[in-house]
Formats: structure tokens, C-alpha cells, sequence
């Protein structure tokens, strides 16, 4: 007798929420943004810096590189199908990002007790320079990103 594998399972369920979300979620399409990778806590996304995207100091304008990893803890976070919401985070930016920079931020789960959970995401450009460094609290709020199988 076959055992379902509990790990391809969670891997699906992560894949499926996400291409729900991400089919939704038209502020992360706008900017650009590209999930390149999502499982069972845990999301990397990517995002080019357009000219549109520049502050008055030709760098990447703080609250585009916050967006980016916010979006990232959002895909993590909701990656076992339970609507989830940001309850707080902080960012600490160490490096400028500039026109045509490739941005990627990495989401990981650091906690998940009960409703809440803990997520460090780390920003970094192409060349793997850290651009920003993110923690976000989570919260689990009432439903499902896709609805339930009966």
C-alpha cells in the first residue's frame, strides 16, 4: 500500500496558495515582482529596480525594497494555506540599491506557534550584497487562501 508523501503534499498545498495569491495580488504585479520559489514556510521572490522605482538620490526608494520583502513574507507565511496577515515588522536597510538591480528577497520561517509566526527575510542585489533585512510577524486570521477539499 502506497503512504502519501506528507512533504510533496505541503509542497503542493504551498505551491497552489501561492499561485492563488499571486493571481490576486495586483500591488506585487504591479511593481514588478516575480515569485521565484515558495514552499512550506519559506518564499523568494525577485524584482528588477526600474527608473520609476528611484528616490532623489538615484537609489532604489526605501518602500519599494520594503514592498519587496513584505510580499515575500506574505507568500511564506500563507504557505500552508491559511489566510495570514502581517501583524508587525521592522526593516533595517545597509545598502543602496540602484537602476537595473536584480533584488531578490529570501522569506524563512524562524517561528510557527499556534496563530503566530516569525519571519526573517533578507534583500540582497545580484551579486549577493545585503540590500535590507526584514522580520515580520505574522498572524493567522479565520479561512483558507483556496478553498478547503471536502
Amino acid at each position: 500500500m502506497h503512504k502519501p508523501d506528507p512533504l510533496h503534499g505541503a509542497q503542493a498545498l504551498a505551491e497552489a496558495s501561492a499561485a492563488a495569491m499571486l493571481s490576486r495580488d495586483s500591488a506585487t504585479l504591479a511593481m514588478g515582482m516575480a515569485l521565484a520559489e515558495v514552499r512550506p514556510g519559506y518564499a523568494r521572490m525577485t524584482m528588477t529596480v526600474r527608473p520609476d522605482m528611484l528616490n532623489g538620490h538615484l537609489s532604489c526608494h526605501g518602500g519599494f525594497i520594503f514592498a519587496l520583502a513584505d510580499s515575500a513574507f506574505a507568500f511564506a507565511c500563507n504557505s500552508y494555506n491559511m489566510n495570514t496577515v502581517g501583524a508587525a515588522c521592522t526593516i533595517d536597510y545597509l545598502a543602496p540599491a540602484h537602476k537595473g538591480d536584480v533584488l531578490a528577497a529570501e522569506a524563512i520561517e524562524q517561528s510557527l506557534a499556534g496563530k503566530s509566526g516569525i519571519y526573517d527575510v533578507r534583500v540582497s542585489n545580484q551579486d549577493g550584497r545585503a540590500i535590507a533585512l526584514f522580520r515580520g510577524k505574522s498572524i493567522r486570521v479565520a479561512g483558507s487562501v483556496i478553498p478547503e477539499k471536502n
